[in-house]
């Protein structure tokens, strides 16, 4: 999610036969067309504005029957009386259980923040950067010194209500998406390569583990799963690996991480490990960033000699103005391995064996920019060492630059969109979108987030973190569902706001 927002902008502004063809089928056949140009029928039905069980506020668009709880807005006390933090991101139910009788999960929230005046840092017990001086851009886009205010945040449900909020990782920058791990931690990603020791402070670029459990974190950087702009992880439960995604323009690559220690409990993964990046078999350097709907690939691994080299020069066409890739992207790159746009969500799925990924950016713009079109899904058969491209959009009606993936236990894919402005019958804002196994779209929910000063009032929030205006265009982030399937949990990044919903899922795929 490379992007700012900037609070002054905002104060401007007041199918049956579909689900029944697998995934797996894709690999076999391509798509008449490059990719899909309209979304199909949602089985869910319409949407409209449903207004939030918590503030009263028509926050977001879902399908009749649907509802939802609003919780953990940026400035609410937490549970040790600092206000929430903003920037709101990847996030996951890492831990499932009764208390007292009481159903309670526990989710951990990512914070994609570099430096905010407004809280300063996340004042967890685990904390790793404490220099001041680092430069970073605060709300309004000012570039400003100070704290690395990035981390994670958890937050409890219980008995079907949101009960509390406590710091759980704090000294972070820029923490965007992650993955859970089968033993009920979370992995935070930094997505930034700063390094701040000139200054005081600590390079970035790691992964890190929380626990739900306060006081077992220890802000140790992963530093053998490498340094680069990291979004997200997942891990396939039967071998053991983790799969890495990068977000850097038309210099991201797909990675794997085989830990030395696999008895798979908190951290294990820190004891080290090999770092590889994906290649396709018997060819180099392979260009994946305008692939079409079929596109399938087998893959073998490169391995990365040094996980943590800085930032080095690359100039292969296309490349960004500042010519600088991580060091395993150079690495991997030089022994030929693959690359693609911006490689962002990343989720395994048990009920296939999967792991899906969104390449955000795949695709060519309007103006013949490649690696800058709309976006793509892929999905890794781990098994197989198989890549599959499963959805290209060629329209933002369909699909506009997905970013965050999850997969329900029912085995439906959602989607969230981080895109452009777009505007259907519904409106304009951002969408998730659920796929089919036909590789087909359909509209679930869209950010209807508007506030007036009246509204942040009678919500009982601070004006000092939540500014008036139209919100419609942040994006959605963090999507997970509880391991029932009857809860899904999403965030909308700006101004910072977590929910719960539920409703009739097996009306449709999630």
């Amino acid at each position: 999610m490379q992007h700012t927002v900037n609070r002054r902008a905002l104060l401007r502004g007041a199918a049956a036969s579909a689900l029944a063809l697998p995934f797996s089928g894709l690999a076999s056949r391509r798509a008449n067309a490059l990719g899909r140009m309209e979304p199909i029928v949602s089985p869910y039905g319409k949407i409209a504005p449903v207004k939030d069980m918590t503030t009263g506020l028509p926050l977001l668009q879902l399908p009749e029957g649907f509802t939802y709880q609003s919780f953990g807005w940026t400035g609410d006390l937490m549970a040790d009386g600092n206000p929430t933090p903003g920037w709101h991101d990847g996030m996951a139910v890492v831990r499932s259980r009764y208390v007292g009788g009481a159903p309670e999960m526990t989710l951990i929230r990512n914070h994609e923040a570099t430096v905010d005046p407004r809280y300063g840092t996340i004042k967890a017990a685990a904390f790793y950067d404490k220099g001041t001086q680092n430069v970073g851009e605060d709300y309004d886009e000012n570039e400003v010194a100070g704290p690395a205010a990035g981390g994670t945040t958890s937050l409890v449900f219980r008995d079907g209500k949101w009960d509390r909020t406590e710091p759980s990782l704090g000294g972070t920058w820029n923490n965007c998406a992650g993955g859970p791990t089968p033993w009920g931690t979370w992995l935070t990603c930094e997505e930034d390569k700063s390094d701040f020791t000139a200054v005081g402070g600590m390079p970035h670029g790691y992964v890190f583990e929380v626990s739900p459990n306060a006081g077992e974190t220890s802000a140790v950087p992963i530093k053998a799963m490498g340094r680069m702009d990291h979004e997200a992880i997942a891990m396939d439960p039967i071998t053991g690996a983790l799969f890495l995604t990068e977000d850097d323009r038309n210099q991201a690559g797909l990675y794997k991480f085989l830990p030395t220690d696999t008895s798979k409990k908190l951290g294990a993964l820190e004891q080290g490990g090999s770092l590889w990046m994906a290649k396709v078999a018997g060819e180099d350097k392979v260009d994946l960033l305008t692939p079409a709907m079929g596109d399938s690939y087998q893959l073998e691994w490169v391995q990365i000699d040094d996980p943590d080299l800085a930032p080095q020069s690359f100039t292969e066409t296309p490349f960004e103005a500042d010519n600088m890739a991580s060091g395993p992207f150079v690495q991997g790159r030089n022994k030929g391995a693959l690359r693609m746009s911006r490689l962002e969500g990343c989720w395994y799925s048990p009920s296939d064996r999967l792991v899906y990924l969104v390449d955000t950016s795949s695709g060519v713009d309007e103006e013949g920019g490649i690696g800058r079109g709309d976006g793509s899904v892929w999905t890794l058969d781990p098994a197989n060492d198989r890549l599959t491209c499963i959805y290209q959009s060629d329209n933002r009606a369909a699909g506009n630059n997905f970013d965050n993936v999850a997969v329900s236990p029912r085995g439906g894919v959602i989607l969230c969109e981080d895109g452009d402005e777009y505007e259907d019958e519904f409106g304009v804002g951002q969408r998730m979108m659920g796929l089919t196994p036909a590789g087909e779209t359909y509209l679930f929910a869209r950010n209807n987030i508007m506030l007036t000063p009246a509204d942040i009032v009678a919500a009982g929030k601070s004006a000092e973190f939540i500014a008036e205006g139209d919100y419609r265009q942040m994006e959605w982030a963090g999507v997970t569902f509880d391991p029932s399937g009857r809860w899904m949990f999403v965030n909308i990044q700006t101004p910072g706001i977590t929910f719960a919903i539920t409703g009739p899922w097996e009306k449709g795929l999630l």
